[in-house]
């Protein structure tokens, strides 16, 4: 395995463990402000854990020039983005597989095995029977946050007529241990360290015969023969083997296809859109939601199915209350209403935020190219449909919470930027008879036989339901079944 392999520094790694080796129960105001604002510091567009930045490379280091919108970030860490992401974890709905050359089915030998190491907190519920590719029995969930727990009995209640809206609830699937200590710092990095990353597992391949890591490698290019594939690294060397799996992030994948494959001069990256959509509860918090046991990852889970919104699902995300909410809503506000702080911290108290998504075919899509230095360039192919289905799937969403007591704020709706939402990809999607730049279904650039494209890159399309999973279990199914 090649890999950049950064990792958590020293230094870092002595503050979480310091934390970690205390009861939650003990922790200060002031240990957990010391925790979150590193986060509430870094740059525009970066997202740190643990107060580091060792998980997401600056837009200069993978962008020629990169532009104001562009919301995508790579990594050359250990885990990659794993270290970084909010393990909301469902699988893909044949639907929404449409004309791919695999379906649902072929996935779901490969979500059971993938979720043998990956531990899936979550229970059954509504959510199955609309996507029935990994069945969640026998499973236990976390307990979710006192907001959250109100309003799912609200909508369990309103069941009926949250159906008749074409909509599906269900608690939140997460890639989190399940003795989770709820001390509320998922967002910033947990100091117990049960959030799933895929540097986890790693630790346990490097205990398996013939497995050979290599960290600090940059891959500049790769060169296939019938007999071999030879990988370039930025150092001078090379490696040469009887096959490749190329699984570096969609930026860092493209920067390495377009070095490597003649006549390919661009890949268009493929977005799944995300909007935030505010609501204001209508019912009186028994307990303070910013105090007690509780965890900040997506609570809930809500499906829209509905053919005049959409062909395809409408996912969202459901987030009680964080300690994000106060801050936006006095930074965005706070300056044009003197002394308003108190009444925008408590108004924070009573909002739960809805971040939905859209299938790849409603977004904007990212065309990259790569210049002299070996950097990329990214421009903008707008949808001109995506405003529009967004607001629709808006106003539904907000209909749908409606019904359990909740006023969704429309106006306030705040699309994140293109590749924001990190569900990216299909730039060199899987076909049944690829042409120049697609991939055949065990994910091998049209003309290769031993290069095989294995992260979100070669998924023909992006559904708007949550895209780790099927990327890893797309991944298993292609190592199964490659020659």
């Amino acid at each position: 395995m090649l890999d950049g392999g950064k990792v958590l520094e020293p230094e870092a790694e002595a503050r979480r463990a310091a934390l970690a080796a205390r009861d939650p129960a003990g922790w200060s105001d002031a240990d957990r402000i010391a925790w979150m604002v590193p986060q509430f510091e870094a740059a525009e567009g970066q997202f740190r854990r643990y107060g580091s930045d060792f998980a997401m490379e600056p837009a200069t280091a993978t962008l020629a020039d990169p532009p104001s919108w562009f919301g995508l970030r790579a990594s050359r860490a250990a885990g990659g983005l794993s270290n970084l992401w909010g393990a909301a974890v469902l699988p893909y709905r044949q639907e929404d597989m449409a004309g791919w050359p695999i379906t649902a089915d072929d996935l779901g030998p490969h979500y059971q095995a993938v979720a043998e190491f990956l531990p899936i907190a979550g229970v059954p519920d509504d959510l199955e029977a609309l996507l029935p590719a990994f069945p969640m029995s026998g499973r236990t969930g976390l307990a979710p946050a006192s907001q959250a727990e109100a309003l799912l009995t609200r909508l369990r209640a309103a069941r009926g007529a949250i159906e008749a809206l074409g909509a599906s609830v269900g608690g939140a699937r997460q890639a989190v241990d399940t003795s989770c200590r709820r001390c509320g710092l998922c967002l910033h990095g947990c100091p117990f360290g049960l959030i799933w990353k895929a540097g986890d597992t790693l630790e346990e391949l490097k205990a398996a015969p013939g497995f050979d890591y290599r960290p600090g490698q940059t891959v500049v290019g790769f060169a296939e023969s019938p007999e071999s594939v030879t990988v370039h690294l930025d150092s001078g060397e090379s490696v040469t083997g009887t096959r490749v799996f190329l699984g570096a992030g969609v930026l860092e994948t493209a920067r390495i296809l377009l070095a490597s494959l003649p006549g390919l001069d661009a890949l268009v990256l493929r977005d799944s859109q995300h909007v935030f959509l505010p609501m204001i509860q209508r019912w009186r918090n028994r307990t303070r939601p910013d105090k007690g046991a509780f965890h900040t990852l997506p609570q809930i889970f809500v499906e829209i199915d509905a053919p005049e919104i959409s062909p395809h699902l409408v996912h969202a995300q459901l987030y009680s209350w964080n300690e994000h909410y106060a801050r936006d809503l006095i930074q965005n506000y706070g300056s044009k209403l003197p002394f308003s702080h108190p009444f925008f911290t408590a108004l924070a108290r009573r909002l739960i935020v809805a971040q939905f998504f859209l299938h790849s075919d409603h977004s904007h899509r990212i065309s990259l190219t790569r210049t002299q230095d070996g950097r990329l360039t990214a421009s903008l192919e707008p949808n001109v449909n995506m405003e529009r289905i967004s607001r629709a799937a808006a106003g539904r969403v907000g209909k749908v919470m409606g019904k359990a007591g909740l006023t969704a704020l429309t106006f306030a709706a705040r699309p994140g930027g293109p590749g924001s939402s990190f569900h990216v990809g299909a730039s060199l999607p899987m076909a049944r008879e690829p042409a120049s730049g697609e991939s055949d279904a065990l994910g091998r650039p049209n003309g290769l036989l031993r290069v095989h494209v294995i992260d979100a890159t070669s998924l023909p399309a992006v559904p708007a339901t949550t895209i780790t999973f099927s990327v890893m279990a797309n991944a298993h199914r292609i190592g199964t079944h490659c020659p």
